[in-house]
Parts: C-alpha cells; structure tokens; sequence
C-alpha cells in the first residue's frame, strides 16, 4: 500500500544518460553525475545546502560550490551548526534544505538531531547527505573503521530513517522520491549514505587562490627547524598532521614527540591545551588548520583565559577544506590575530614567509602567557604525501612515553 501511494504521488523520473552511452552491461560499473543529482534535487525543491565537505562527497560539493547562488550554500563551521542553519531556513521558508557531512561529524549533529529536529521535540525536516567513510568491507584508516561499522546502528538510535544513495540516476531519482515522500509525511530528518566513488569526477572550477608565498608544507618545514628537541607538537586532523610526519621523517627526527590527529577535528587545540597544563616544563605547540580551529573556536577562549606560559598555538591558514576537496573556508574573511587577542592570548601576530615564521617564535620565548601565530599560506598538497606508518594507538604509546621522560 505505502509503495502504490508512493508510485501515486512522486511517478518515478527517469534521467538522460550523458552522451550515447547505451545500455550498461551486468559488469559495467555505473557512476551518479553530479549536475544531474543537482538537477535532480532542485526539480524536487531543494534550493538551500548546508555542511561541512568530505572526501566522498568532493565532487558533488564541488559542484554545488561552483553552481549554486552563495546565499543558499553555507559551508558550516561544524555539522551541528549546519543542521541548526537547516532548522532556521525550513521554519523561515517551510522549505526542505539538504544538510551534507563527513560519517564522522555525525558526533557534531547528535545533539541538534535530538534536542531540536527530533519528531518529538521541534519536528524539522530536512535531507542529510552523509559520506560513509568506513564502510564494512572496504580498506580505510583506523578511525574510520570504526565510525563506518556503527553508521547504521547509530543512525537508526537517533531515529533517522536511511538509505544508501543509489551510484545511477534512475535510482537516484527514485530514492529522491522516497525521501521527499518521507519529509512531507512524516517530518523529520532523512539520510542518505554515500559510498566511496558514487559520483562522476569533478573538478571544482573556482578553487580557493592566494598568492602567499608559502604553502602548508614549507610553513611546517620552517617552524620544524626551529623546534627544540624536547618541545611537543599536537597536529591536527588531515594534512597537517601527514606533512608533519613526513617532515619528521625527512629530516631523520624522532616522531615521538608529536601527536598526530587522525580524527576529532577541531579539537587538536583542546588535546594540546590538557598537555599544556599537566606539563608546565614543555613547550607545547599545536599546529591547527583554519578549517579545524573555527569548528571549535571556543576552545581558543579557554586557552587564552588559562594564560598557559607554554603553550603556542599555531594556525596554519590557506582558507581552504584542504583534505577534503579544497573547498573553502572562510578563513580569509576573518581576522584572526583579532580573535586571539580578544580570547586573551598574550602575543599575537601573522606571518607569510619563513623569516617571519621564525622571528615569531623567537618572540614568543620572551611571552610568559599563551602564545598565538597565524600563518597565511596558498594551497598546494603533494599528490604522493603519504600517512603515518605507525598504528595510533602505537603513536599515543610513543608520544606519552615522550611525556613522561
């Protein structure tokens, strides 16, 4: 009965292939253009995206980036911020918007999902776009792993209903047609999971561009060569922390000083800061990313207000979602020697070239309060940048060893 209804109300569209393609063989592989699951969302009247991109979902992010009016694209500081800018826009317009995310960012969600969207509390539908890194049965990092293995139970715990989005466009199409279907009927949240390589490749056609001097790697490089060998370095989530690793390697330095974040965005400065205060003696610097530091930025109030005399908190700026797509921050719309002032932080300054780098650490030696440097970089990755070879559990061993030396 549901179905007919269904079959009823939303009739199944079918999508043009691209190019004359004819009819897929039983072992061809298909694969989910992203104009057409744009076009597809927006015939359906989903006019308003909101999120925080992913790896599995740069190319359909891309393309909403590179397509979509500015003011109904918000790329959130977090994925809670994103579903209570989602709740805001669907009171205000009785509109469904789409909420997109990394699996691991569901963490950031599980409080606006229950306490403010749930069927119970405020009742506000809305279409999440959830990569499922992790996936059970595919080879990914540790973190994932185990955020993959839990997606469905944790999803169905919240009370979301869910399916796997479907890698051609008639399926696409047709689970469109369920989800809205179950947005109208029953208000609440619905998800869909993404699974690796679901999209046609695209390349994002307006990428982030600054002409600073230095990229990420060469900053790292720099405030490498002036770091003590008993000073302590938190790295943040992506690649800051696999360049530092590298770094490390190239340079035939011990890795046991630093702690690499594999996960918890956002929070390298938090993990740092508990260091910071347990060991007063050691220089700890956190290596942050514009991205990571305003997921969390309430953190730097904490840091600040706290006065810690050893802490350097360093913020490696190229106003981009480097690690994900390369889709941008808004980092270089903000001030952020500002908001470490205001915080409380005791020396503050920004930098673009290696001298500037390494006078500033010179003069945060002769600071006896936090510490806060922001470095304005252009993006550039190595395409061939590895990870780190050691398991983390195996990186933590090390590192507390490090600590307790």
């Amino acid at each position: 009965m549901f179905i007919r209804v269904l079959q009823k109300t939303f009739p199944l569209r079918r999508c043009i292939r691209l190019g004359d393609s004819g009819p897929l063989e039983e072992t061809e592989r298909d694969f989910l253009p992203t104009e057409v699951f744009y076009k597809q969302l927006n015939e359906r009247g989903f006019d308003f995206y909101t999120g925080v991109p992913d790896s599995l979902l740069k190319d359909f992010c891309g393309y909403v980036s590179d397509n979509h009016p500015i003011d109904k694209h918000i790329i959130a500081a977090n994925e809670g911020t994103a579903v209570a800018i989602a709740a805001g826009y669907h009171m205000a317009t009785r509109k469904y918007p789409m909420v997109y995310m990394q699996n691991s960012g569901l963490g950031n969600t599980i409080n606006p999902l229950l306490s403010l969207v749930h069927p119970k509390v405020y009742k506000i539908p809305m279409l999440l776009l959830i990569g499922w890194r992790g996936e059970p049965g595919k080879k990914d990092e540790p973190q994932h792993m185990v955020q993959g293995k839990v997606m469905n139970s944790l999803l169905t715990d919240v009370g979301i209903g869910f399916e796997v989005l479907p890698d051609y466009e008639e399926g696409a199409a047709a689970a469109l047609d369920l989800a809205l279907f179950h947005l109208k009927s029953r208000g609440s949240p619905y998800a869909f999971l993404v699974r690796r390589q679901c999209f046609v490749k695209y390349d994002i056609k307006t990428p982030v561009v600054a002409d600073f001097p230095l990229n990420r790697e060469q900053a790292i490089e720099a405030l490498v060569e002036k770091l003590g060998k008993y000073d302590v370095v938190v790295g943040t989530t992506g690649f800051p922390s696999r360049e530092l690793y590298e770094m490390r390697i190239k340079k035939g330095q011990s890795i046991q000083q630093d702690f690499y974040c594999v996960g918890s965005m956002g929070h390298a400065s938090s993990i740092a800061m508990g260091i910071a205060i347990a060991k007063p003696s050691k220089k700890i610097y956190c290596f942050d990313g514009d991205g990571a530091f305003l997921m969390h930025m309430g953190a730097a109030a904490q840091i600040g207000a706290r006065n810690l005399h050893n802490y350097r908190h360093i913020l490696l700026n190229n106003g981009s979602h480097d690690s994900v797509g390369g889709q941008p921050t808004i980092g270089f719309n903000v001030n952020f020697s500002q908001i470490g002032q205001a915080c409380g932080y005791k020396y503050v300054a920004t930098a673009t070239t290696k001298e500037e780098i390494q006078n500033a650490l010179a003069e945060m030696d002769k600071v006896d309060g936090s510490c806060f440097l922001e470095i304005k970089l252009r993006r550039k990755t190595r395409k061939d940048l590895g990870r780190p070879k050691s398991e983390p559990k195996d990186n933590k061993e090390l590192f507390m060893e490090f600590l307790n030396h």
